[in-house]
């Protein structure tokens, strides 16, 4: 037996109950792990609600860093000792979990396990947002909200070293100074600023070849304000709630773009799961990008976490210890 955390019914912070977990033997194609830390992030709290539901009663959290504890049959690439890193393989928050070998990456030298189960999700959301939805260049002025969390500094670090100049939205004064630490040349304090009036005077009137937005129905429409003609609205999350049903036609007001993209989309590939990974790894290692960890709880105290995320008390990458 091992511990964890189970969520039985959907619901406020309090459904996050620690108890006894069953674990197993690995089956065919999978490992067992133990983890060493897991990573916290906001699609737990839609899973954990019910906004994206998952079969209950559930092990929530979908990101994860620790050490092969028992190989299954036909697992060529994986031995007992490894330390490995994986992202959107719900089941985390656990002392121990069964994972299908294909899905983890092995955790290169010069990274520990607590930077790797802060960045694996963010930071490969961060590469296909940067890498392969808009390939961010020197030159470009962008906008992210959220730019004092976990995706944001990342993305704030990384674009800044491609050339860009970054803008984004943070709700406090020690925000801004965060994400300005950060490579985010223009942190604007949205509660009390009109963050579209600000990107056209940045960009002196003429907007933005994309914008990177995690808030959703609170900030999509004046997110679309922002870009110039032809570019690109990049909606990943919706930490406000979801946008309401639109008219395709707003987009003709500047022939946009429009993407609703996921992770698991990007990776579903053992191929594109290496190349991301790799590429996050690179950049982390050489300095480029710093994951900050501003935050560790004990993963019993799950519920504590999640009542400060929701509250956004956080900044940067959470952890759990396990």
């Amino acid at each position: 037996m091992t511990l964890g955390v189970k969520v039985h019914k959907f619901g406020g912070p309090e459904v996050l109950q620690w108890e006894s977990l069953s674990v197993g033997h690995p089956g065919s194609g999978q490992i067992r792990l133990r983890h060493t830390a897991v990573g916290l992030n906001f699609i737990d709290v839609y899973h954990r609600t019910g906004l994206y539901p998952q079969p209950l009663p559930f092990v929530p959290g979908v990101e994860g860093a620790g050490v092969v504890e028992e190989v299954g049959a036909d697992v060529l690439n994986l031995k007992v000792g490894d330390h490995v890193a994986y992202a959107l393989g719900i089941g985390a928050y656990s002392e121990e979990r069964l994972i299908a070998a294909d899905r983890v990456v092995k955790i290169p030298d010069g990274i520990s396990d607590d930077t790797a189960a802060a960045m694996m999700l963010k930071g490969m959301t961060v590469q296909y947002l940067i890498r392969r939805i808009h390939k961010v260049k020197q030159g470009d002025a962008i906008l992210i909200h959220a730019a004092a969390g976990g995706i944001g500094l990342i993305l704030c670090q990384w674009a800044s070293h491609l050339g860009a100049t970054v803008i984004g939205t943070v709700s406090s004064k020690d925000k801004a100074d965060l994400a300005r630490a950060n490579g985010c040349a223009y942190p604007v304090v949205s509660t009390g600023t009109d963050f579209v009036a600000a990107v056209k005077d940045i960009s002196s009137g003429k907007g933005l070849p994309v914008v990177y937005d995690s808030i959703g129905r609170d900030t999509f429409h004046k997110s679309l304000e922002c870009l110039k003609p032809l570019g690109t609205m990049v909606l990943f999350g919706q930490a406000s709630g979801a946008v309401e049903p639109i008219d395709p036609n707003i987009l003709q007001r500047g022939s946009w773009f429009l993407t609703r993209p996921t992770l698991g989309t990007y990776i579903a590939s053992r191929s594109d799961l290496e190349q991301t990974a790799d590429e996050l790894f690179e950049v982390v290692k050489s300095g480029v990008v710093n994951i900050e960890i501003n935050q560790k709880y004990p993963l019993r105290d799950a519920q504590l976490a999640h009542r400060d995320l929701e509250a956004r008390k956080t900044t940067g990458s959470t952890i759990f210890n396990v």
